[in-house]
């Protein structure tokens, strides 16, 4: 019997449509296994006919879960059951958090070192850079944070300088109160006007500058050492 593979999407009431928006029927004993679980998916794909669900989301496509045999499914999801019964599997899984755990600790490390190189504070507030760099990282470090911390597209120094920019758009100005018009553009250029303040901010730490108790950036920290 040939394979049948398709890309389909959901349509209303529950219908699927393939590429073309033509109605589309699973063919009888076949059934849909739920996205969720990688391993019994690419064995179900493996073993031979599928159509994958997918539906786009902005820009995004997302993939709901794929039609197959049943029996097809039932096979996969045996399978790969029983390989995660194993005391091996189970070894694998244990030394691969392991690993992730060693590489998280080592790149929060390395992602406050270099908040601080950033910050490059006056020695005499060399406490409040160690402080601030901790209180971002952090925020910013936590796997599924989804802050710039997390993307590897740009240098990790790059990244610590933009995550300061946003700590700060956040903890020492007025942005989460403002309302932002609807036009175009409006949102970068306000984002960009907040960071030149933020950098002025910075500089007279940087200076080594006497600055006032109520400075938005001591006062950030202050708050922010109260909630640790």
């Amino acid at each position: 019997m040939a394979q049948d593979h398709k890309i389909v999407r959901p349509g209303l009431h529950g219908t699927l449509l393939d590429e073309s928006g033509e109605k589309l029927t699973p063919p009888d004993g076949w059934a849909f296994l739920a996205a969720g679980d990688a391993g019994i998916t690419r064995k179900v794909i493996a073993k031979g006919s599928y159509w994958r669900v997918q539906t786009k989301m902005g820009r995004r496509i997302i993939s709901k879960g794929i039609w197959a045999p049943s029996a097809t499914i039932t096979s996969a999801r045996q399978d790969v059951e029983a390989v995660r019964a194993t005391e091996a599997y189970r070894k694998k899984l244990e030394n691969a958090r392991q690993s992730r755990d060693r590489k998280q600790a080592e790149y929060e490390k390395d992602f406050c070192l270099e908040v601080r190189a950033f910050l490059a504070f006056a020695p005499r507030y060399h406490e409040l850079e160690k402080e601030m760099a901790e209180a971002i990282t952090s925020h910013a470090v936590p796997v599924g944070s989804g802050t710039v911390a997390r993307t590897a597209m740009i240098p990790v120094a790059e990244r610590a300088a933009k995550a300061v920019i946003a700590w700060m758009r956040h903890k020492t100005t007025a942005y989460e109160a403002m309302r932002i018009p609807r036009e175009k553009g409006k949102r970068r250029e306000i984002r960009r006007m907040l960071a030149g303040r933020s950098v002025e901010l910075l500089k007279a730490y940087r200076d080594g500058h006497e600055t006032s108790p109520a400075c938005p950036l001591r006062k950030a920290m202050e708050k922010y050492g109260q909630q640790g």
